[in-house]
């Protein structure tokens, strides 16, 4: 996906990627630590020229990485409870190593652990008004517009749902949106050749001045603005970053558990830092736990589904997202795959991977319900219409070697409606608080 990018230390430097159009620096002084309100007014200064983005998040061809994704809840998987599936693996040399799943729900854990926290301590604390001096009210206002112009045009049915959200959260999952919008670009934009893992150091270091209330430019000062204002950490954000330095020095997967890990990185991580902005239905009776376990799901399905879908695109540039040691099992290889021909090896062997993104897409559908009842659009829209493709993958005969699965608009305005009605229903009864005991 490709998104406003602007430079992190110079115009020559290797972050210099444009995006739609002018965006403005900003001077971060107006900005104190985290948590409080612009301290000074001064002018923006312009840089940058006019680009025109040709992918598109959520619903372009172009996607690499399905990033927004936020809900999903702990289910069974292929049989068994979710969450996580083991706590330790056996490496080559017969050690017990930590699998990916555990290492991604103890960040699960992390990021309930400080929400809860946090919002015990509001209610410990006097809250006072931010003190918003002459003129900054109108730079944040503008920043946050331009986030929702991004998201307005590249994420058109997820833009739509965002406008039953209050002005607040609407406002913040805009600023996420972008945010990862623009990490994303690093590695698949036009200038990603040029991207080195020193670039993704200087993203990352920047992520930081922005969390401590120092943004380089107007995008910036909305998400800091927002992680100002609610709960999240910066743990997800970073684990994205992380994502990406993946992207540039692996271009294969020896098994599920390493995909697993990229699948979490570069999807996963936006349900975590959305579940804060969402908020979780008063009446819900899931714990915050398990509520960030099932955010984890969507991120993971949409990814997987990505995945699917681009095989034969993914191929053409040299890169294989599959688990190696399910294509052996399989009786396939990389050369199967480079060959781009539909057997029925081919075809067993795609059966048991959607089969597999679709029991995470079946673990989100019993948590959407759990969210904030206001915020539930956007998110069944996202699943119904990523579930979708896995339909047009087998409508096609599992060729998705030089067939790309996508779903029509027709199918899409029907899909809107029926996000609409799923999203009226209350929070489910199901008892979803229990995590599984390994």
């Amino acid at each position: 996906m490709s998104v406003f990018l602007m430079w992190v230390v110079s115009p020559n430097s290797e972050l210099s990627n444009g995006f739609l159009e002018t965006t403005k620096l900003i001077d971060s002084s107006r900005f104190g630590t985290r948590g409080r309100s612009f301290l000074q007014s001064s002018k923006f200064k312009n840089i940058g020229n006019k680009y025109k983005c040709n992918s598109c998040y959520l619903e372009n061809a172009n996607l690499r990485h399905s990033c927004f994704g936020e809900s999903g809840f702990s289910g069974s998987r292929n049989g068994r409870k979710s969450g996580v599936v083991s706590r330790v693996v056996a490496n080559p040399a017969g050690e017990l190593a930590v699998s990916s799943e555990q290492l991604v729900y103890d960040v699960v854990l992390k990021q309930a652990a400080l929400v809860k926290e946090q919002m015990r301590a509001k209610e410990d604390v006097e809250v006072k008004p931010d003190i918003v001096l002459p003129g900054t009210l109108g730079v944040l206002n503008e920043a946050y517009d331009r986030c929702g112009e991004v998201c307005a045009e590249y994420a058109k049915t997820f833009y739509l749902g965002t406008l039953l959200m209050t002005p607040e959260r609407r406002k913040a999952i805009w600023a996420i949106y972008v945010w990862c919008r623009r990490t994303d670009e690093l590695v698949d934009g036009p200038n990603a050749s040029h991207i080195t893992p020193k670039a993704l150091d200087r993203w990352e270091s920047r992520l930081e001045d922005l969390f401590n209330g120092r943004p380089f430019d107007m995008l910036d000062a909305a998400l800091a603005d927002t992680v100002s204002k609610f709960p999240v950490d910066i743990q997800p954000f970073k684990d994205m970053i992380e994502g990406m330095r993946m992207d540039l020095r692996k271009s294969r997967y020896k098994t599920f558990d390493e995909l697993y890990l990229y699948c979490y990185y570069v999807a996963g991580t936006v349900g975590l830092m959305s579940v804060p902005i969402m908020g979780i239905a008063p009446e819900s009776q899931a714990t915050t736990e398990s509520v960030y376990n099932a955010a984890l799901s969507l991120g993971i399905a949409n990814q997987l589904t990505n995945i699917l879908r681009d095989v034969g695109e993914d191929a053409r540039r040299g890169r294989v997202y599959l688990p190696q040691d399910e294509l052996a099992q399989a009786g396939l290889s990389d050369e199967d795959i480079f060959a781009g021909k539909v057997t029925d090896k081919w075809r067993s062997f795609m059966k048991k991977q959607i089969k597999r993104a679709r029991s995470f897409f079946d673990e989100a559908e019993e948590g959407v319900t759990q969210l904030s009842s206001a915020s539930r659009w956007p998110v069944w829209a996202s699943l119904l219409l990523y579930r979708q493709i896995l339909d047009e993958i087998e409508a096609n005969d599992y060729n998705n070697f030089t067939r790309r699965a996508y779903v029509s608009k027709p199918k899409k305005l029907v899909s809107l409606p029926f996000a609409y009605a799923k999203s009226l229903a209350p929070p489910s009864s199901r008892a979803l608080s229990k995590i599984m005991d390994v």
